[in-house]
């Protein structure tokens, strides 16, 4: 099921509300075309987890831990836009901090899912020529087999 996003703002709300339902140990892989709004969503989730930002893009440092304000599990936050392949994800070491941490790769379709035979795959899409965006969640494993499509309103 997708659920349509008119503003960033509504993008950042609906990641705060999906935050609510991660806990340690959860990877979610963002995909969608470029200037999708994956960081926004971060943005979102960080936010919903209340660890220490600002959250940018990680293109070029490639990966940035978040640590928690208040004893929730930190946010490491990955791009894999810019690795050329397997052996690349595996130099980043995330499996290393994957159960204590909340883990979210941009751009890790194809790449990541090795990490976790339960994960949250979250594809972004743009809408038109304004603002909106589609976001689709699938679950994948166990973990996310109850788990609803969207995240709950508050």
């Amino acid at each position: 099921m997708a659920e349509r996003l008119p503003t960033a703002e509504d993008m950042r709300a609906y990641g705060a509300r999906l935050a609510a339902t991660l806990r340690p140990g959860d990877l979610l892989i963002l995909s969608g075309p470029l200037g999708a709004g994956k960081t926004t969503l971060v943005q979102g989730i960080a936010e919903g987890l209340k660890v220490r930002g600002p959250i940018t893009s990680p293109t070029f440092v490639i990966a940035r831990v978040h640590p928690s304000l208040r004893q929730g599990p930190p946010l490491v936050h990955a791009d894999a836009y810019r690795l050329g392949g397997d052996l690349e994800v595996d130099d980043l070491d995330l499996d290393a901090s994957l159960e204590e941490s909340v883990t979210v790769v941009e751009w890790g379709e194809g790449l990541v899912e090795g990490l976790s035979e339960d994960r949250l795959e979250i594809h972004i899409d743009r809408e038109g020529g304004d603002d909106a965006r589609v976001v689709t969640l699938r679950g994948v494993g166990a973990r996310w087999a109850d788990t609803p499509s969207e995240p709950a309103e508050k």
